[in-house]
């Protein structure tokens, strides 16, 4: 029932974020300058119990798409697709012995953000061309846990959701994360603009991995391949969700949504 509870207290948190960052939106978008589309390409890591502590383990190929409306030379609001694969085991993570457990998936991102540039900064200015900034925001993904033999994970219940072990249930492949971090702007031309970012989700899953609380009676090959454990014995840590990170960098197209003439107050530097 708590754990229900927090559920529903999340949900409602995250609801309000949402809201108000598109109120944001709808306030702003009629002075918005311009807005940038352009990809993505980088990095991305898990921390969970497969990898407890060791930023940039097992480091995974990441891409994307994004879409940045630019509401003044401080503010923007970002939509961003990205998506990476991140991986995990016992063996490189250095987390629990006697436990060799691994995992892969694909992590697909939908974040949207408000980025706060530090300095003035607009895609071709000659004056505000770069800036650092930090960003936060709320974002839903999606996920499926693969074994390095090849096996999909939730479906298979290893910590006996499949059969009620302990009043448990199938956990969704899809969650909640904060998404937070910092970056740099740097004017390329006229039009392109190159962005660094550096990005945590914090998630409201402990489940990316497959791992999370207890083993399960007469637990299989797959669940405990040591076959040493018994029903109970710790398996993850319940009290911790995973977490993923993002890394790279950004090249964006910048398109006009007003034009100079009417728009007097524009610093066009």
């Amino acid at each position: 029932m708590i754990k229900k509870d927090r559920k529903y207290s999340f949900l409602h948190i995250m609801m309000k974020i949402v809201i108000a960052l598109f109120f944001f939106i709808s306030v702003k978008v009629s002075t918005a300058q311009t807005i940038e589309i352009g990809g993505f390409v980088g990095t991305s890591y898990y921390l969970g119990e497969l990898n407890p502590g060791l930023p940039y383990n097992q480091t995974q190929l990441a891409y994307g798409g994004l879409a940045r409306y630019n509401l003044s030379e401080r503010w923007a609001i970002k939509f961003n697709y990205y998506r990476g694969n991140v991986k995990g085991s016992d063996a490189t993570g250095g987390s629990v012995e006697n436990r060799d457990l691994d995992f892969e998936s694909k992590i697909n991102d939908f974040s949207l953000v408000a980025e706060f540039n530090f300095w003035e900064y607009f895609t071709g200015s000659k004056k505000s061309f770069f800036t650092p900034f930090i960003f936060g925001g709320v974002s839903f993904f999606t996920f499926n846990p693969i074994s390095y033999s090849g096996v999909e994970l939730q479906s298979q219940g290893t910590e006996g959701q499949n059969v009620g072990f302990a009043d448990r249930s199938p956990y969704n492949k899809y969650s909640f994360a904060i998404p937070f971090g910092f970056g740099f702007k740097y004017s390329l031309t006229d039009r392109l603009g190159l962005t660094f970012e550096w990005g945590m989700r914090k998630t409201f899953t402990d489940y990316i991995d497959d791992i999370s609380t207890t083993y399960a009676d007469d637990p299989d090959i797959i669940a405990d391949p040591t076959q040493t454990h018994s029903a109970y014995m710790q398996r993850g840590d319940d009290q911790t969700n995973d977490w993923y990170n993002y890394t790279g960098i950004t090249i964006t197209y910048k398109f006009d949504l007003r034009s100079k003439k009417g728009c007097s107050n524009v610093n066009w530097k």
